[in-house]
């Protein structure tokens, strides 16, 4: 028996079937629906699709993307307005969402989530709305838990530079000032009564 010294290319399922490479086009051109052939609005809805797929986005970064890719401003226009009306953009859900997440996994404030928003060119009015549904408690607990995560790793250092530097975390974060203060002095309070049981 002779064995060819190649070995047939085997598709995805490995079950021995060749893909040759004439089966798979090397250049877009080649494909029915390339952008070469396509309208500006089908190169739009593309645009759009491609990029809410990655993650949601308010109407005004995807107008900025569409406008980016020298589509007309008209056919940007259309275009969004069609996914407005069949609720695929909606900014005050992005809104509500983006506040949602970023506060709950990044540990965001009040002001880093007004400030993310409007420069994803999300209304105030829309912002205010999304920021109004955050529970205070909530905000209080998680600057709670991102003081004490900190707390760890500031146990050598002066009480001073530990509240400065637990301060500077929380305003970066983008919690107020009065919430800051508190949460700090009450959390340092708690860790110094701790080692005093000790």
């Amino acid at each position: 028996m002779v064995v060819s010294s190649e070995a047939p290319r085997r598709g995805r399922s490995g079950r021995g079937r060749s893909t040759p490479a004439a089966d798979t086009p090397d250049t877009a051109q080649d494909q029915p629906g390339s952008a070469t052939t396509d309208s500006p609005e089908s190169r739009a809805r593309d645009v759009v699709y491609r990029l809410l797929a990655v993650r949601a986005r308010s109407e005004a970064e995807l107008r900025q993307a569409l406008l980016r890719k020298d589509i007309e401003e008209d056919v940007v226009d259309a275009t969004l307005r069609k996914f407005v009306d069949a609720g695929l953009v909606d900014d005050a859900e992005f809104a509500e969402s983006w506040v949602h997440q970023r506060h709950q996994y990044q540990g965001l404030g009040r002001k880093a989530l007004r400030f993310e928003l409007r420069r994803k060119g999300v209304d105030d009015t829309v912002v205010t709305e999304a920021l109004s549904g955050m529970d205070e408690d909530a905000e209080s607990e998680r600057a709670r838990e991102l003081v004490r995560r900190k707390l760890r790793t500031l146990s050598f250092v002066d009480d001073h530079v530990k509240r400065r530097r637990l301060l500077g975390m929380l305003a970066r974060k983008g919690y107020g000032e009065g919430l800051s203060f508190r949460v700090v002095r009450e959390e340092v309070e708690r860790e110094q009564c701790g080692e005093d049981d000790l």
